[in-house]
């Protein structure tokens, strides 16, 4: 049976966090369990106005702009509780650090409608609420496939700051990643420009594409692979994937970036380090058993 749409206008006014950001990036972060691909054809398809204009998605904003959105809404774009068993690292009135399997999306989408993050989070944060629904705030992402440290904030205050501590890049994040073949560097920085081809589907190394930095530490080798640590200086998607597999060392079971097939990627964003209220916190886990190494 089809699920039947309601039309609903949600209304929002541009807080300062989001002062100069674009309108697509606002929208991920107001309807993070809807798919970026239907966001995109909202604005596309006029469905959202900003100050009574319809603007493109790369429209920038402006605090106190005024943004209506027309959604053709059904109740199961609502996140559900799940019972899971999720790695909790800490937890306090306004964040928790969660360690996300791989494998596993971090938000709901249209196709998938459970066995989320934030289908577990969701129960976990509701467990002994009260009848008051709390809602997990994402302050960033992973990739399904990688697996690793998250913040997520509890309550709105939280989530902006934690948010724009996140945009002016004052959290060290830093992976593992095991990658095909012998890196003969001990350290080093890989620089190259991401973006991507008209004719292809994925991001890639792209001459006019935007400043990519990716440093990175050879923690150890082995007969015919590397364990590297990495840490991302930009924020491009798939920066880390990309960077590796354009120095010849894709990690591997990246597929998708040209590694060999293996029952996981070996991707793990292992510790998290940024201040909070006048607090400095550190975060990190081991490399996954998985990586079998």
């Amino acid at each position: 049976m089809t699920e039947s749409l309601e039309t609903k206008i949600f209304r929002f006014q541009v807080e300062e966090e989001y002062h100069r950001k674009r309108l697509d990036e606002f929208l991920f972060d107001k309807f993070p369990f809807l798919s970026r691909i239907y966001l995109k054809k909202l604005v596309r398809d006029g469905k959202c106005q900003v100050n009574g204009q319809i603007e493109d998605r790369g429209h920038v904003l402006r605090k106190d702009d005024f943004i209506e959105i027309e959604i053709e809404w059904r109740e199961d774009f609502l996140t559900h509780p799940e019972p899971m068993n999720l790695e909790i690292l800490h937890e306090n009135e306004d964040f928790l650090v969660v360690n996300k399997p791989g494998g596993m999306l971090v938000h709901p989408t249209l196709g998938v409608r459970s066995g989320t993050l934030l289908n577990g989070l969701a129960y976990h944060l509701n467990k002994n609420s009260n009848g008051i629904f709390i809602r997990a705030g994402l302050v960033h992402r992973l990739d399904k496939e990688t697996s690793g440290l998250l913040i997520v904030a509890k309550n709105k205050k939280a989530h902006r700051i934690l948010s724009s501590t996140f945009q002016h890049r004052l959290v060290e994040k830093k992976y593992f990643a095991l990658v095909e073949g012998i890196v003969l560097e001990d350290k080093g920085t890989i620089e190259a420009p991401i973006g991507k081809y008209e004719d292809l589907r994925q991001w890639s190394v792209k001459p006019d594409g935007k400043m990519a930095i990716t440093s990175f530490q050879t923690v150890r080798r082995f007969a015919d692979k590397t364990l590297l640590e990495l840490e991302p200086l930009t924020g491009r998607t798939n920066q880390i994937r990309i960077h590796l597999s354009h120095i010849g060392h894709p990690i591997i079971g990246d597929e998708k970036y040209g590694g060999k097939k293996f029952n996981r990627l070996c991707l793990h964003a292992y510790k998290l380090s940024f201040s909070y209220k006048g607090q400095h916190f550190v975060f990190q886990t081991e490399i996954p058993e998985d990586f079998c190494i």
